[in-house]
């Protein structure tokens, strides 16, 4: 696991990237066959940024193309969503239970933020124990900003908080370790009111969860991420008073 601050610091370099949450103006669900896309009222994608005719696109839910000016541009992948840099946007092909959808970044708009979080304490930094299910189960979770959407559950973590037994579900995963969704009793006033996301480190059958690294969730920085809601295990009645506090 690398260093607090290290992790700081990369947090705070994919926040402001060029593709991360700051600059995010539009997401537009894609109809099927060509759309014109552009600021203009007339078009079939209307977007809040950009020139008035932009191009025509045309997608599915795993390739994009938009046509400009006598020209094909693909969106392409490289490590994540296909992406295509035109006319001082970046466009995101984003696509959530087979729809697909135009995420719009303006790369003009500043990307700074100001990130607060409660101060290190090596408390929070808990060994628990990660239980692998005996049998993969569906579940259904809540999401902010579309409706639920289906998870598989492999593992969770079970430790003790003054005395009190707590399991955590790991309902996502990023970069192949596994995240939870969770939400305490900060929520609402110290800290982003419909979660925290915290990712977990296992090694065998325990598995790091390090508090002071719970972070905002996209729908923190902007009304057009889509977020996973805690699940009803996740929802702690006791204070986590660490990691990120909600954005000012």
């Amino acid at each position: 696991m690398i260093s607090y601050q290290d992790w700081q610091a990369e947090r705070l370099a994919a926040l402001t990237a060029e593709d991360g949450w700051l600059n995010l103006t539009d997401r537009v669900e894609i109809a099927t066959g060509p759309q014109r896309v552009g600021r203009g009222a007339d078009n079939d994608m209307v977007l809040s940024v950009g020139p008035d005719h932009l191009g025509v696109l045309t997608a599915t839910a795993q390739t994009a193309c938009l046509h400009v000016s006598g020209q094909d541009l693909p969106f392409t992948a490289q490590g994540g969503n296909p992406m295509l840099r035109v006319a001082g946007l970046l466009l995101e092909l984003h696509t959530v239970e087979g729809q697909p959808a135009l995420r719009v970044r303006d790369l003009s708009l500043p990307r700074d933020v100001a990130l607060a979080s409660y101060p290190f304490d090596p408390a929070w930094v808990v060994t628990a124990r990660w239980e692998a299910l005996a049998t993969p189960q569906a579940q259904l979770v809540d999401q902010k900003g579309a409706g639920a959407t289906e998870v598989t559950l492999t593992h969770r973590a079970h430790f003790t908080h003054d005395g009190q037994e707590v399991t955590l579900l790991a309902t996502h995963w990023k970069s192949s370790k596994p995240m939870f969704v969770i939400r305490d009793a900060t929520a609402g006033g110290q800290t982003y009111a419909a979660s925290r996301f915290l990712i977990g480190e296992p090694a065998g059958d325990v598995i790091t969860l390090d508090f002071n690294r719970a972070h905002n969730p996209p729908c923190a920085f902007t009304d057009f991420a889509i977020c996973p809601l805690p699940p009803r295990e996740n929802r702690l009645s006791f204070a986590i008073r660490a990691g990120e506090l909600k954005p000012v």
